[in-house]
């Protein structure tokens, strides 16, 4: 049996974590592979339920890019990608939304409710919370578009009535036209916008490295200005830019700190927020 003591050494050491954050509203971006085990999902939104009982207001913002290329092989539709975004034509664009917003969406707010009546999900086109405009200069993607700017309002009212908003990222724009919205970049706004303390990336490897082929040159901690250097060396993978260039936007804007973690680790989040160690990459000022 394992010691009391450790286990009340370990409620101790989150204590003053817990002093911290209540009250912050802490972005948490969910999605790729960290979301495919049905294990790591409980384990997730469990772990954002205690956030929420300890008194802080989680945000999510989620993605869902392979359950979105595995529906479209169902549908023998290729998936095609120009510098790491997916080209989104009209038919592809509703495989986004139906998968986004009718499956994913809908699983992770039942996956929370499962506690209590604690979640709403939204997609950005609910009240034009995220208003979108397409993208340009890249090739013929479709509807794939940038964030123009974000609503804070629904958003801002959810956490006032004590739910924790669980976010598809698709835009729309004035005229009503939905877009494809990289959810990575999508939560770096969205935690811009709100002012939240910090912004969660979670992914599936541990962080930043020096070395990609060396596990034991993990970056713990790395600046704003460490990041562009690295990114206009082409030191950082293509999959990693969408989450360094979300934590940018939403360092520049206010947000306090910025965190790549690996989400297939069970408890990554309480790992990360309540433990003197933490884990991952921390992006600063």
């Amino acid at each position: 049996m394992e010691d009391p003591r450790v286990k009340a050494e370990v409620l101790m050491e989150a204590l003053p974590y817990i002093k911290e954050y209540h009250g912050q509203t802490i972005v948490i971006k969910y999605g790729g592979n960290a979301m495919v085990s049905e294990e790591l999902k409980e384990s997730v939104a469990t772990d954002i339920v205690l956030m929420k009982l300890v008194g802080i207001s989680p945000v999510i913002v989620h993605g869902g890019g392979p359950q979105i290329t595995d529906y479209m092989k169902k549908l023998s539709k290729e998936a095609q990608f120009v510098k790491g975004l997916r080209v989104t034509d009209a038919e592809t664009m509703e495989i986004v939304q139906m998968v986004l917003v009718g499956k994913i969406n809908k699983e992770l707010v039942s996956l929370i409710n499962r506690h209590g009546c604690l979640s709403v999900g939204i997609s950005g086109e609910d009240g034009r919370f995220i208003l979108a405009e397409k993208i340009s200069g890249e090739g013929e993607l479709g509807f794939v578009g940038n964030v123009k700017k974000i609503n804070t309002k629904i958003v801002e009212n959810l956490i006032k009535e004590n739910f924790i908003p669980v976010i598809a990222s698709i835009g729309t724009d004035e005229r009503g036209q939905s877009y494809n919205i990289n959810a990575d970049l999508a939560a770096g706004e969205i935690a811009a916008s709100l002012q939240a303390n910090k912004v969660i990336f979670l992914t599936d490897v541990d962080g930043l490295y020096h070395d990609f082929k060396d596990k034991s040159s993990l970056i713990s901690q790395i600046t704003i200005e460490e990041c562009e250097e690295r990114m206009v060396k082409g030191e950082i993978s293509e999959g990693m830019i969408p989450k360094i260039k979300g934590s940018l936007i939403a360092l520049k804007r206010g947000v306090e700190r910025a965190h790549i973690l690996n989400g297939t680790l069970p408890h990554a989040l309480l790992l990360e927020i309540f433990t003197d160690e933490g884990i991952g990459t921390m992006i600063t000022k």
